[in-house]
């Protein structure tokens, strides 16, 4: 009789469910219409860049420069606006260097091979960078009112639905739509499960990995633009917290191999709402942040084992990709 083998993320799917019922029933103020609302909207930003993360740790690859890309074209949005630039031109700039951002990324790791790791960390440290010492005046780039219109991004609502829940589902919809309905879709998913097939069978490695990393950037921008919308503001030094490892928390606790070329939106999903949920049963216990990282990062060890033990590399498919 074979024994019954559980997936990641039938297990991940079995500790949220526990971890919801707990605090439903022993959490005061917890199972209320008020927090789930706040739960889902303080993680939908989480949620999209777990979305952007995906789409390269699919293709065996990681960005450590996602938190710059949520930061710095946002900020530069709102620095433009307030220097009396139209809100288009703002935008369209914006957008501009996020593309600009991605592809330089992906032209690092595809056709110079530096390893993801490296490239983005530096890539990341350097418009982190840019960002503060030339193009803001202050850490918090304000609001102004040339912006009017674009706070409903972060504030409005749709039948009683806050929406950045909204951006976070239309994200969900439009990468898995890009995932399994496109043929580049499936070449990130060959390429995650064996470069040097994908390579002999003909399918353009490279491009495809530039096009990940420019995906990646532009999704980060689009919730660095969630997020202003929603604190009226942008704290441009966000790049140096501890964002970066929730991102990667949620696409590995979700189930996505780091290994490549397993898994996908749901497993994000999944991800996102057992970090949502841990933090904001954290938050109600009180537990200091300190604490909270503690028990984050002890989470991730637990993660990253798990998908050691439940995606193994083998000779064969580890020659390449290693992040």
């Amino acid at each position: 009789m074979k024994r019954m083998k559980l997936t990641q993320q039938e297990i991940v799917l079995a500790v949220f469910t526990a971890l919801f019922l707990a605090f439903a029933l022993f959490l005061p103020g917890f199972f209320t219409a008020a927090n789930m609302l706040s739960l889902l909207q303080n993680v939908a930003v989480l949620g999209i860049l777990g979305l952007a993360m995906a789409i390269v740790v699919l293709g065996r690859g990681i960005d450590i420069s996602l938190i710059a890309a949520l930061a710095v074209p946002p900020g530069l949005l709102l620095q433009m606006v307030q220097d009396g630039h139209s809100l288009f031109a703002s935008v369209a700039t914006a957008l501009l260097l996020s593309l600009a951002f991605g592809i330089v990324n992906g032209w690092l790791i595809a056709y110079a091979e530096v390893p993801s790791l490296f490239a983005t960390l530096a890539t990341g440290l350097f418009l982190a960078g840019v960002g503060q010492a030339s193009l803001f005046s202050i850490d918090v780039v304000q609001w102004s009112k040339g912006m009017e219109g674009f706070q409903n991004l972060g504030q409005g609502s749709i039948l009683g639905v806050p929406t950045p829940i909204i951006m976070f589902a239309i994200s969900c919809a439009a990468v898995a739509f890009f995932l399994r309905r496109t043929r580049w879709g499936a070449y990130i998913y060959a390429i995650g499960d064996n470069p040097n097939a994908a390579r002999v069978t003909g399918i353009p490695t490279r491009p495809i990995v530039v096009l990940q990393y420019v995906l990646a950037s532009l999704i980060g921008c689009f919730a660095g633009f969630v997020m202003a919308a929603s604190i009226n503001s942008m704290p441009t030094r966000i790049f140096n917290s501890t964002l970066i490892y929730d991102v990667i928390l949620v696409v590995v606790l979700g189930g996505i191999g780091l290994s490549g070329g397993r898994g996908g939106v749901v497993n994000v999903i999944i991800g996102t709402f057992l970090i949502g949920t841990l933090l904001n049963g954290m938050t109600i216990m009180d537990v200091p942040y300190a604490g909270q990282n503690l028990i984050k990062g002890v989470v991730l060890l637990l993660a990253v084992i798990t998908d050691s033990f439940l995606n193994p590399r083998n000779e064969e498919t580890a020659q390449q990709g290693d992040i």
